[in-house]
């Protein structure tokens, strides 16, 4: 007969502290820290032609792309976590129980690189807190293995999905009035499991 192991429970407080001196981002919720693992090429290199595309999009505007450094709290569940990026288009709102102040609260859209090990997370639990942040009116899903893009984009209490799928076609992101070939979300990217940089 086994006997079950307890499992240690830190306060928001603790996590902050924690993350402080920490050489790897950790999600945080009731009391629970989840190390995020590395990525893969392809999901680095997906990760920063978004945050590019996106960046150029938006330049001059009101709106700021932010790449996965950036923390967010959703207020209404206690989940701490780090998006593969994130567009704030209002001023940055603090969480005022981070004595670091480096994490904020209203994001406009969020984006996460899919992959493997995260997947079912992306889909399930961090879709249903990002949909319960007042100031969210989409949400990215950016495929790794195909080019493919899902949005959930926010009308009034409902969620839409949209579908994105092939090189040619061209993403529309309507809360952020700006479209633009799916291609840039997949530059130097291979499918094929390859090296995208090989030898």
């Amino acid at each position: 007969m086994s006997i079950a192991q307890r499992v240690k429970r830190y306060t928001e407080e603790e996590y902050y502290r924690l993350e402080e001196r920490a050489s790897y981002k950790s999600d945080y919720y009731d009391g629970e820290i989840f190390a995020m693992s590395g990525g893969t090429a392809n999901h680095s290199l997906i990760g920063a032609n978004v945050i590019r595309e996106l960046s150029s999009r938006l330049e001059g505007g009101p709106c700021k792309t932010f790449n996965s450094e950036l923390r967010l709290k959703i207020e209404s569940t206690g989940l701490c976590t780090y998006p593969d990026a994130s567009v704030y288009c209002d001023q940055l709102k603090i969480a005022n129980d981070d004595p670091s102040k480096t994490t904020y609260l209203n994001p406009t859209v969020v984006i996460e690189v899919l992959s493997k090990s995260t997947e079912g997370y992306d889909r399930g639990f961090k879709s249903a807190n990002y949909r319960s942040i007042p100031s969210l009116t989409a949400y990215l899903l950016v495929s790794q293995s195909s080019a493919h893009v899902e949005i959930y984009e926010r009308h009034g209490e409902l969620w839409e999905l949209r579908e994105f799928k092939g090189l040619d076609a061209v993403l529309r992101i309507p809360p952020l009035q700006i479209e633009f070939p799916l291609a840039r979300f997949y530059v130097n990217v291979s499918f094929d499991d390859s090296d995208p940089f090989p030898a």
